[in-house]
């Protein structure tokens, strides 16, 4: 078998070396193709390197690579669309008026906005339906973009098979609505999936057996969630994920309803029916888990299923806070997801370590508080963990070369002290804007800013083509204006328990 010959010594030099564990100033990385070989000095590693190609400078923070643990590749956001934020479940069903676009140029656009970010992996869920040929496809497309992008993925593909308009009661709900209603609704709107759970499963295994050799691809299966898939099914995905060794992606207790979904349906919270289920493991991870109770940690905990906290998304969705500091205590692995809906609209993950940072300081001395610290390691070693990947989120001998460089000139202008620590001051004030160039496996996919495998203004002006050339969504736009109050009034109907929450933030006596 023919070896590739191992190529040149490079350098990475940084004002700081943010390591994982420790910050090094006037630093320097030294990696061989894909992998990192030594981290320390500059000068000691300029000097046993005296001819290896130097990228960086002593104006650079030297970041290892961000990982976005729960993710959506939207291309042209909902607020460009005309689909403003609402509660969840009608937000979901407003997507329905969304233009459809291509999957590999959306997916495109959104790996720019990612590594422009500083983000080297990203677990993506993606949404397929129709026949196997279409959602293989789609996927193919998906897989491609990445290639060319060069950014690290776990893609995780689900497909809906109930509670396509409600929580389990689709047929309930019709009933309830004015005869000409429901009649537009089932004439616009797919109340079924045409792909079977037998071809979802053996299109996704085949894609994993097809990928597990690639440098930089996973596919894992991304059951959109309990309500959305059977029991059944969801047995069947983590029996696979298990003989594959691949991940499992799912939304759980996003909402509010989605947790009275539980005790509704189940008898139990719907921790405890996967529980129930056994699908839970270290392999297994939920998106938000906004409204686990402290069984559920405990369950969560005792798997070592872990926990992408979003929470940009949880607050534009009124989903609510999240308990992580909660999570954090238990030692459940818990990472750092965007899900393609940052409060700005724009994948910023500095702004969303401080968002993640700020929004959980409990306003009381001596009760919890992340810190930076906390998490940058649910940005970098924490989605890692939920990613089952060893060899990121660090800056390491024997760790991948996923490495970040941001400019700190802005960052410390005018002036900064001796004594301020260098991570704080990096997470508190950097911005998309900062990061010039990133590394994944030791390639650069983005350099000055832009990235290198595809020029991200002909693929949005492409995109804009597609878009004015869509099908308009009039028709689909006016059913969701006159749907969504019966919508919002079913789930209002629903008994409110009593609710004890895990801080106090105000009170109105």
């Amino acid at each position: 078998m023919k070896t590739s010959p191992m190529t040149a010594v490079q350098l990475v030099r940084g004002r700081w070396i943010f390591t994982g564990d420790e910050t090094l100033s006037d630093g320097a990385i030294a990696f061989q193709d894909d992998t990192i070989l030594e981290v320390g000095s500059w000068e000691a590693l300029r000097a046993k390197y005296p001819d290896a190609n130097v990228h960086g400078s002593s104006q650079f923070a030297i970041l290892p690579g961000f990982i976005n643990a729960h993710h959506h590749s939207n291309g042209v956001p909902n607020s460009l669309q005309g689909v403003d934020d609402d509660f969840l479940e009608p937000w979901l069903f407003a997507n329905t008026a969304l233009r459809s676009q291509d999957p590999t140029l959306k997916t495109l656009f959104s790996a720019a906005l990612l590594l422009q970010s500083g983000i080297t992996t990203v677990l993506d869920v993606a949404s397929i339906s129709g026949t196997p040929e279409a959602s293989t496809n789609n996927l193919k497309g998906r897989l491609r973009a990445y290639e060319q992008a060069g950014l690290r993925v776990a893609l995780a593909p689900g497909a809906n098979y109930s509670s396509f308009l409600v929580h389990y009661e689709d047929d309930a709900f019709l009933a309830s609505l004015p005869d000409s209603l429901r009649q537009q609704v089932n004439t616009l709107v797919p109340l079924q999936q045409t792909l079977s759970p037998e071809d979802y499963l053996s299109i996704i295994s085949d894609l994993v057996v097809s990928y597990q050799s690639h440098p930089h691809i996973d596919v894992w299966f991304g059951p959109p969630g309990p309500q959305w898939v059977s029991d059944d099914l969801m047995i069947k995905i983590a029996e696979t994920a298990r003989s594959l060794n691949t991940g499992i992606q799912t939304h759980v207790v996003e909402s509010f309803y989605e947790k009275l979904m539980g005790p509704r349906f189940y008898d139990k919270s719907v921790i405890a029916h996967l529980h129930e289920l056994g699908v839970l493991s270290p392999r297994f991870s939920i998106a938000h888990g906004v409204w686990l109770t402290e069984s559920d940690i405990e369950i969560l905990a005792e798997t070592g299923a872990s926990v992408s906290h979003n929470p940009s998304s949880n607050l534009r969705l009124r989903a609510g806070i999240a308990p992580l500091n909660s999570l954090l205590e238990a030692g459940v692995t818990v990472g750092l997801g965007m899900d393609g809906t940052t409060l700005g609209d724009d994948e910023d993950m500095f702004a969303e370590i401080r968002l993640a940072a700020r929004l959980h300081r409990t306003p009381q001395i001596n009760m919890p508080a992340p810190s930076f610290t906390d998490v940058f390691h649910m940005a970098t070693t924490g989605g890692a963990k939920l990613l089952m990947q060893q060899k990121i989120g660090k800056l390491a001998p024997g760790y991948k070369a996923d490495l970040v460089l941001v400019k700190c000139d802005r960052i410390t202008y005018p002036w900064i002290a001796p004594e301020a620590s260098p991570v704080h001051v990096v997470l508190m004030r950097a911005r998309a804007a900062d990061v010039e160039t990133v590394f994944v496996n030791g390639k650069i996919v983005l350099q000055n800013g832009q990235p290198t495998g595809f020029d991200l203004q002909a693929v949005g002006q492409e995109i804009a083509n597609q878009m004015d050339a869509a099908a308009n969504q009039q028709k689909n736009g006016a059913l969701v204006a006159e749907l969504l109050p019966y919508l919002k009034q079913w789930y209002a109907n629903w008994t409110m328990p009593k609710l004890n929450p895990y801080a106090t933030f105000n009170s109105r006596i």
